[in-house]
């Protein structure tokens, strides 16, 4: 078998076997097939595409090229949820207690972010004391224990994606949708869990910026996990606008706990409501989705997801006072309003531009090595709809100077865009594909 007659295969439009797979996979990641000819790969791959059984083959051939996670040991389903990733989305931190609430397992591994994309893993390191680097006996143990666990990727899960994804990222191959979704499926598989929920965004904040294109990934997604003896679901979600008000690591746990105390923004409650709503039907902790919908609002209504994410909190290390005293969180020093040039209604709001805007303050990274700081961000005051009056307070913003806070209200002013009519809302979940 040589590299070469694989991408002259490929090139021409043939259907790779599974040997071919593991054998360019395997080059990848022990180095012996070089960048150049990794790279052609992919760009014929990109050209070409690859059939359900080619992407699934790729996906568990990337799983394997590094840890497997072993959840054997924890009793019941165990469900896990991705996120495709976008602005203010901090929905796992609500989900992942409201269904362990309602008996579900939930083993979340959560990645960092980067560029306009905030990450679960940053957000959860801004609770002073949080762990996110629990071993996968504690891992384990722990899920066993409360229901639920929140952690950063352990060990080298999935090398050869991430020297695949580095080369699409400077290749021009990043859009397809073979690629994208084995690069995601690879590490929710190599994760561990049994049913995996995609929350696959679409819109202005989003990488997928129709539904459509949204609707086909999920579809490839699904697919892999049903060729791959999993079983999952993915709803498509709205992300042409910011999901709440908070963007920033604090400032989103500020608003977890408000949501997780019943006045959390709607948009948020009612997303973060069918999410889980769907985990709990994956878990087989309901009889249908419409009981797991009643279950998780009985949840988060009465208060035992917030004691939920308490427990889980406190059995990571997380100083606790700060959740039940939220007065304690620092926030950055300089704070700035921005204000609203003109009189109508807000009409959009460019999601991937008020993540750039929080990146500037230092709420994101540019780079991988990039470091944050967590007290900084946006906090908006208007939503698409809203009426506004000509030097209203459309946003706050928080940072470390007012530098920060210049650079970044020049780049949030470009995210709104104002009319002389309101706009119908549209709704937060677009599809559902199983």
């Amino acid at each position: 078998m040589h590299i070469l007659d694989i991408i002259r295969k490929k090139r021409d439009g043939g259907t790779l076997t599974k040997d071919e797979i593991e054998y360019f996979v395997r080059g990848c990641t022990d180095g012996s097939i070089p960048d150049y000819q990794l790279s052609a790969l992919l760009m014929a791959i990109y050209l070409n595409g690859m059939t359900h059984e080619e992407t699934a083959e790729l996906t568990l051939a990337m799983a394997h090229s590094g840890d497997m996670a072993d959840l054997s040991a924890i009793h019941g389903v165990t469900v896990d949820k991705h996120s495709t990733g976008g602005v203010g989305d901090k929905t796992s931190m609500v989900i992942v207690p409201v269904c362990a609430a309602c008996g579900v397992k939930i083993a979340k591994m959560s990645g960092r972010g980067l560029g306009h994309t905030g990450g679960t893993a940053d957000k959860l390191e801004s609770i002073p004391g949080m762990r996110i680097d629990l071993s996968p006996e504690e891992f384990t143990a722990q899920i066993n224990k409360i229901g639920c666990a929140m952690i950063g990727q352990t060990g080298e899960l999935c090398p050869a994606d991430k020297k695949l994804y580095a080369l699409r990222d400077v290749t021009g191959t990043v859009e397809s949708v073979p690629l994208i979704a084995s690069s995601i499926m690879s590490k929710k598989i190599a994760s561990g869990a049994e049913r995996i929920l995609l929350d696959v965004k679409t819109g202005s904040g989003a990488f997928m910026k129709t539904t459509e294109d949204a609707i086909m990934l999920a579809e490839e997604m699904v697919e892999i996990a049903k060729l791959s003896g999993r079983r999952a679901a993915a709803l498509i979600t709205d992300m042409d606008r910011p999901l709440g008000h908070a963007v920033g690591n604090t400032l989103e746990v500020l608003e977890v706990l408000e949501t997780l105390h019943g006045r959390g923004p709607e948009d948020l409650t009612e997303e973060c409501l069918e999410l889980a709503a769907n985990m709990i039907w994956l878990g087989e902790q309901a009889e249908s989705l419409e009981h797991a919908r009643k279950k998780a609002k009985t949840a988060l209504e009465t208060g035992k997801a917030f004691e939920k994410f308490c427990e889980m909190a406190e059995a990571q290390g997380a100083d606790v006072r700060y959740l039940r005293e939220p007065e304690r969180f620092a926030l950055s020093p300089v704070r700035k309003d921005v204000c609203a040039p003109r009189s109508g209604y807000v009409v959009h709001i460019n999601a991937e531009q008020v993540g750039m805007a929080s990146v500037r303050l230092g709420a994101g990274r540019e780079k991988a090595d990039d470091m944050l700081d967590y007290g900084a961000g946006i906090v908006l005051k208007k939503t698409v709809g809203d009426a506004v009056q000509k030097g209203e307070v459309i946003a706050e913003l928080y940072g470390a100077s007012a530098e920060k806070c210049r650079d970044a209200e020049s780049v949030l002013h470009g995210a709104f865009r104002y009319g002389d009519e309101k706009t119908e809302e549209c709704s937060l979940v677009l599809a559902r594909v199983e």
